[in-house]
């Protein structure tokens, strides 16, 4: 799903306007991003969680030329799935077992 698509579903699941949809999911994307620069975490119950993790330096090999290389420190943003969300992915369906 691509986000103009989740805007589409947020309208049409709404009842909004696709410019509405759009202002409500750019502000939660929003939200997200500055509380994770912010290194706060995300936890949305049912679903999952959102961490940044800090990386130490440390010194890469280029895979062309087998150079090594330094590579920085950095902080990345990881997301842990939550249990109720598992299980909602890995429900077998029976109608797509048979094809």
């Amino acid at each position: 799903m691509t986000k103009s698509e989740l805007i589409d579903a947020v309208a049409s699941k709404t009842n909004v306007t696709k410019s509405r949809a759009e202002l409500v999911v750019n502000c939660v994307f929003d939200s997200m991003t500055d509380a994770l620069k912010d290194g706060d975490g995300i936890e949305i119950r049912g679903f999952g969680s959102f961490t940044v993790r800090q990386y130490k330096p440390y010194s890469g090999r280029n895979p062309r030329t087998g150079v090594p290389v330094h590579v920085a420190s950095k902080r990345l943003p990881f997301f842990k799935v939550g249990k109720e969300l598992k299980e909602m992915v890995n429900i077998v369906d029976d109608s797509d077992s048979n094809e």
